[in-house]
C-alpha cells in the first residue's frame, strides 16, 4: 500500500478525513472486514443474516479504525491489531443491537433497524452472539492486558447505558451525570480501541495512556455532536430519525442547557415534554426553537470542540507522519460534521 500517496491528498476536515484514514489503512481495514464476515458465520442462519444487516451495512468503522491507526502510529508490524479491530467492531455492533431494542429505534444508519425487521428477541440474542465472538477474539490474542482493557470497556458501556436509563425524563440531572453517561456509553470503547493499539505494539505506559486519552476525548466530542445533531440535522444525513432523543425523553446537553437557561414558562414546557412525556407533533419544533434562542446547540458543539482539542493534544508525544496527521483530521471530522 502506498501510504505516501494517501497522505499527499490532505483531507479537508469534516469532509473526507475519515475516508482518508480508511484509505491510508486500506489493507488492514480490508483484512479486518474479511475477519468480521468470517466470524459472523453460524450454522443458525438467522444469526449471520441479522448480524450482516448491521455489520455489512458499513457505518463509519471509526472504532476499529482507531485500533488499526493506533497500532500503526506505534510502529506495530504484526497482525494482532487486525483481530482486535474486529473485536472492537463486534462489541460496538452488539451494543447497537441492544440499544435499538431498548430505544425502540426504527432506523439505524439510514436503514430499518434490525429490531424493526427481525424483532426484539432475535436482536438481543444476536447481540449476545457478537459479544461472544468479541471475547473469543480477545482470548485468541492471548494478552491479559488487552483482555482487561476490552472487558472493562464492555462493562463500562453497559453501566453508561443503564445510568442513562435511570436518569431518563429527569430534568434534575446535572451535567456531571450526563457526562458520566457519555463517558460510559461512547467514550469507553473509543478509549479502549485506541489504547490496545499501543499495547500490541509494546509501547510504554505513557504512550498507552496518551492514546487512551486521545480516544476518550474523541469519544466525548463525538457523542456531544451526535446529541446536538439530534436537534439540528437532516434525517438522511444523520442516519436515524431526527428528534428521537426528544421523543424518548433522553437528557442530553442541549436539553439541559435550554432548560437551565429558560424562564418559568419554558421550564414548564420541558417538564411536560421530557419529564411527563406529554408531547404534541408541534413540540419538537418548539424544542429546537428554544435551544436556538438560548444557544444550547451551539454551546454543545463548542463543548465538543474543547474535548476535540484535548484529543489533539494527546497525540503530541508521537512523531509526525501520515497516520498521526490522519488521526488529527479525524478529530476535526467528528466536530465539523455538525457545521
Amino acid at each position: 500500500m502506498d501510504v505516501s500517496a494517501a497522505a499527499t491528498a490532505a483531507p479537508r476536515p469534516g469532509e473526507d478525513a475519515l475516508a482518508a484514514l480508511a484509505a491510508l489503512l486500506r489493507d488492514d481495514l480490508e483484512e479486518t472486514n474479511r475477519l468480521i464476515v468470517e466470524r459472523m458465520d453460524s450454522p443458525v442462519a438467522l444469526i449471520p443474516q441479522l448480524a450482516s444487516h448491521l455489520v455489512a451495512a458499513g457505518g463509519k468503522r471509526l472504532r476499529p479504525l482507531l485500533t488499526l491507526a493506533a497500532a500503526r502510529l506505534c510502529g506495530h508490524a504484526g497482525r494482532r491489531h487486525i483481530g482486535l479491530a474486529a473485536c472492537v467492531e463486534f462489541i460496538h455492533t452488539a451494543t447497537l443491537l441492544h440499544d435499538d431494542v431498548v430505544d425502540e429505534s426504527a432506523l439505524r444508519r439510514g436503514r430499518a433497524s434490525a429490531n424493526a425487521l427481525f424483532g426484539n428477541k432475535p436482536s438481543v440474542l444476536v447481540g449476545d452472539f457478537l459479544f461472544a465472538r468479541a471475547f473469543r477474539l480477545m482470548v485468541e490474542d492471548g494478552s491479559l492486558e488487552v483482555l482487561r482493557i476490552l472487558c472493562d470497556a464492555s462493562a463500562t458501556i453497559s453501566e453508561g447505558e443503564v445510568l442513562q436509563l435511570t436518569i431518563q425524563n429527569d430534568l434534575a440531572t446535572d451535567e456531571a451525570t450526563y457526562l458520566q453517561v457519555i463517558e460510559g456509553k461512547t467514550a469507553a470503547l473509543f478509549a479502549a480501541a485506541a489504547e490496545v493499539g499501543a499495547v500490541v505494539a509494546g509501547r510504554p505506559a505513557a504512550e498507552q495512556a496518551a492514546l487512551r486519552a486521545y480516544g476518550h476525548n474523541l469519544g466525548i466530542a463525538f457523542q456531544l455532536v451526535d446529541d446536538a445533531l439530534d436537534y439540528a440535522a437532516d434525517q438522511t444525513a444523520l442516519g436515524k430519525t431526527v428528534g428521537d432523543d426528544f421523543r424518548e425523553g433522553k437528557l442530553t446537553l442541549p436539553v439541559l442547557l435550554a432548560h437551565a437557561r429558560g424562564d418559568a414558562e419554558e421550564r414548564a414546557f420541558w417538564q411536560r415534554t421530557i419529564e411527563r412525556q406529554e408531547q404534541t407533533p408541534e413540540d419538537l419544533a418548539r424544542a429546537v426553537a428554544l435551544m436556538v434562542r438560548h444557544g444550547a446547540i451551539d454551546a454543545t458543539i463548542a463543548r465538543a470542540g474543547d474535548y476535540a482539542a484535548r484529543a489533539l493534544a494527546a497525540l503530541a508525544p508521537f512523531p509526525d507522519g501520515a497516520v498521526k496527521r490522519a488521526m488529527s483530521d479525524v478529530v476535526a471530522f467528528c466536530v465539523e460534521r455538525a457545521r
